[in-house]
């Protein structure tokens, strides 16, 4: 049903507008309890199997002695809840957990639209948006509420980036104030400096202009009495091999919990922004192996891109991922294709 809806009338509609719809009727239903038992009903169909591989600092450390476990190693990728909205119907769904944002210390309305568009025949998006959010601390007050009714049931990470206007040799201020305001609330941390959509951002994938961001933020979590929080680079699939190495090596040295990879690339002919879903797979893939074979055994690789069937995610884990994130496939297959897939995972 829902395919034949996409097909013969979300295609034809706006698809910023669409996104704003679902996000908003996610948050709607998400309120209320039957809603989110009637969905699990649904599309969960079980009960948690996959061990949590991360720490998780926030919870009372008597948790950290027992396994931890959620719906299955896929989770939500960025870019979908800006905002932390529809938290509680992710899980409903069946994401094994959920990376909100990107979020900024400031609110900021993103790039001129068009900004967002689908390309049905590839499985693919289109996106320029540019960082478009309401800010840290709305975005805290959402979290404070998400966590004050689930605790640690539902994983949530907050992937994390710079103002537009503020600059580059800056920009470490930026990701410690976000660090500041949301480190408490969430159970990881990913730095972005990979989205092609804020000028000057990709520059700062380069490890001499990284590193001084991951110490202000690693600076920011000792202050905080969080210095076990996972904290995570997101990168790019357009980087050479050798410069994936040397953000590999920077994770190495600075002890971070492994690398995010891939985002959107830019290696397209299509305009502006940055493209995602199925023609990713192949360098997204690419860019893991590269990073498994120069990071240690105990750090963390979650595989970004192009992942829609259980062949795509299995490729992934074998790659060297540890977990997987999924976004365009969650627009072409619907609501029901996180737990499906999921399930595909833990059960077979």
């Amino acid at each position: 049903m829902y395919k034949f809806v996409f097909r013969h009338l979300f295609v034809k509609l706006d698809a910023e507008w669409v996104h704003r719809r679902a996000i908003y009727w996610l948050e709607f239903w998400g309120r209320f309890r039957l809603a989110r038992q009637a969905a699990s009903r649904i599309v969960r169909r079980g009960e948690p199997t996959f061990i949590w591989p991360l720490p998780r600092p926030n919870f009372d450390p008597d948790l950290s002695g027992r396994e931890f476990r959620t719906y299955g190693p896929l989770g939500l990728a960025a870019g979908m809840d800006k905002e932390a909205r529809a938290v509680a119907m992710w899980d409903a769904l069946g994401f094994g957990f959920m990376e909100i944002g990107t979020i900024t210390p400031l609110p900021q309305p993103g790039n001129n639209r068009p900004r967002l568009w689908r390309m049905p025949q590839q499985r693919a998006l289109r996106n320029a948006m540019g960082f478009n959010n309401e800010g840290a601390r709305v975005a805290a007050r959402r979290l404070r509420r998400w966590r004050a009714e689930y605790g640690e049931r539902i994983i949530i990470g907050a992937n994390i980036g710079k103002n537009k206007v503020t600059p580059p040799e800056k920009a470490a201020a930026d990701y410690r104030k976000v660090t500041r305001v949301l480190a408490a609330l969430v159970d990881f941390l990913v730095i972005n400096v990979s989205s092609p959509n804020t000028p000057g951002l990709r520059d700062l994938q380069a490890v001499s202009s990284l590193r001084p961001i991951v110490k202000a933020v690693q600076r920011e979590l000792k202050l905080q009495g969080l210095s076990e929080l996972p904290v995570f680079v997101k990168i790019a699939p357009d980087l050479a091999d050798e410069d994936v190495i040397a953000v590999a090596q920077l994770a190495m040295d600075e002890g971070l919990a492994g690398v995010v990879a891939t985002n959107t690339t830019i290696k397209h002919n299509l305009g502006a922004g940055g493209v995602s879903g199925a023609p990713l797979r192949s360098r997204a893939l690419e860019v893991v192996k590269v990073l498994r074979a120069n990071l240690s055994p105990e750090q963390t690789i979650i595989g970004v891109g192009g992942i829609s069937t259980p062949d795509d995610a299995r490729a992934m884990l074998a790659a060297g991922a540890n977990l997987i994130e999924g976004f365009s496939a969650f627009i072409y297959e619907g609501p029901a294709w996180p737990a499906s897939l999921n399930r595909e995972l833990t059960h077979s």
